[in-house]
């Protein structure tokens, strides 16, 4: 009954599965697509052939894939079982991202690649919407992928700068306006903003954003990589496409649902618009990634997928507090980015001060103290991608007041992960303070030798 129920209603149940009940249901997809049929006579230069059976075991037997040659949401006769699990995946996940906030989403997909090249896949749609258009605008965040997605599909990024309100780097509303004006609003493919960051940056004015871009006639695509998880991000973009354009959201499938890399889910407004995008993917896709999101979905159930989103919100209080306390004992202070749901920052000031390579050890010692995810931040420091020189590269700005550590509270972290965490930074910052004093202390003895010697 609950597997005739999914199929009819297309919705995450509200009570997770159990293994073996998602197991079967597997299986009785599999068993819909050509390859698996007794006395099945392929001629093709497609089957769904398998030398391994480890991989067949791996992938369920659901080895076609999704979509046909023209179009990823298309419907593959001779594997209905996979189209079938394509189109529910799709349903499901819909289902989950009005759960988590964005309740007029219209039409969404899952894509076998990862956000930077989904973001892409959007931007090569628009190009034939907009053929005049050669630049995207996009408030600037340190994040390769996203600046690379644009420099991919061909277009010319046109970096606005952010502006420092207290502690936080927020859009800069004025010069995305005036840079409309500069360029042409014909000229502008899109506003490329995103939600979801690294502290002290907090997530775009997507509603002045998007109000500017319903002003101008531009589209609006948006990076919500890892803003699932946050009902601040979802709101942000309920709002932003109630008062002005949003076009399309590209989120991880990784980050939000806790499955392997390799996936991402484009959302949407407009059902023919997104319609559009899923047609432009060239040929057949990886089911994977589909199968891995609604094994997960299924296994959690809404209930279930609540829950995290609830426990993640919890530890985000608990983390921000506890390192609010670790950082006025080391007497830095943990910098006051109230608009950030996600991520936080802890000033590094002291270290920076003592010694300038002082910073980036701290980073790696952590590292070697198995905690990964923290990122280490200097200041000034300088990279060059894909030919645009970005001044104090990682801080979101060309020159941030004080380096800085970054943690965040992400879906199924634990409360022992946050004080392993707090344990190991505080050994670290005690260990790196002691050793900035003594190579202090060594080079004053030698600067004060030097100036006896020279006396003499």
């Amino acid at each position: 009954i609950i597997i005739i129920n999914i199929i009819i209603k297309g919705k995450c149940p509200e009570d997770g599965w159990d293994e073996s009940t998602i197991e079967l249901f597997l299986h009785e997809l599999a068993i819909m697509d050509s390859n698996n049929f007794l006395g099945n006579c392929g001629v093709g230069e497609r089957e769904g052939r398998v030398a391994s059976g480890l991989v067949a075991r791996r992938h369920y037997r659901l080895i076609h894939g999704i979509g046909r040659s023209g179009d990823i949401s298309a419907v593959q006769p001779k594997a209905a079982g996979s189209s079938l699990l394509n189109k529910l995946t799709n349903s499901v996940v819909l289902d989950i991202i009005k759960l988590a906030g964005v309740q007029t989403v219209t039409n969404c997909f899952v894509v076998p690649m990862a956000t930077g090249m989904s973001l892409t896949l959007c931007f090569l749609t628009l190009r034939h919407k907009r053929p005049k258009a050669k630049y995207i605008i996009w408030p600037r965040i340190d994040q390769k992928s996203c600046f690379k997605s644009m420099i991919t599909a061909g277009f010319e990024p046109v970096v606005i700068e952010n502006v420092l309100e207290g502690d936080e780097l927020r859009t800069d509303i004025k010069a995305v306006e005036t840079k409309i004006k500069a360029l042409g609003a014909e000229n502008i493919l899109c506003v490329h903003s995103t939600t979801s960051c690294f502290a002290p940056r907090v997530p775009d004015r997507l509603e002045e954003l998007a109000e500017i871009c319903a002003n101008y006639d531009i589209p609006h695509i948006v990076n919500n990589a890892y803003g699932v998880q946050s009902s601040k991000c979802m709101h942000l973009i309920q709002q932003g496409a109630r008062v002005g354009r949003i076009d399309a959201f590209v989120q991880s499938l990784d980050k939000n649902f806790m499955v392997p890399v390799g996936g991402a889910i484009i959302a949407g407004f407009n059902e023919s618009f997104i319609q559009e995008i899923s047609k432009m993917y060239p040929g057949r896709a990886s089911a994977s990634p589909s199968l891995d999101v609604l094994i997960t979905l299924l296994s959690l159930g809404t209930s279930g997928y609540k829950r995290l989103l609830k426990e993640r919100k919890e530890m985000f209080s608990y983390l921000s507090s506890e390192l609010k306390k670790l950082a006025d004992n080391h007497n830095e202070r943990l910098l006051d980015t109230p608009h950030n749901p996600i991520s936080l920052a802890m000033s590094l000031k002291n270290l920076d001060e003592n010694n300038d390579a002082a910073v980036t050890q701290l980073g790696s010692m952590l590292f070697t103290r198995q905690v990964s995810g923290a990122r280490v931040v200097p200041c000034g420091s300088v990279q060059t991608v894909n030919n645009y020189t970005f001044k104090g590269f990682m801080s979101h700005s060309n020159d941030y007041p004080c380096a800085y550590l970054n943690a965040a509270s992400a879906i199924g972290i634990k409360k022992q992960d946050v004080d392993v965490f707090l344990k190991r930074l505080d050994n670290c910052l005690k260990t790196s303070r002691k050793k900035a004093k003594q190579e202090k202390s060594v080079t004053e003895i030698s600067n004060s030798n030097t100036g006896t010697e020279q006396l003499e």
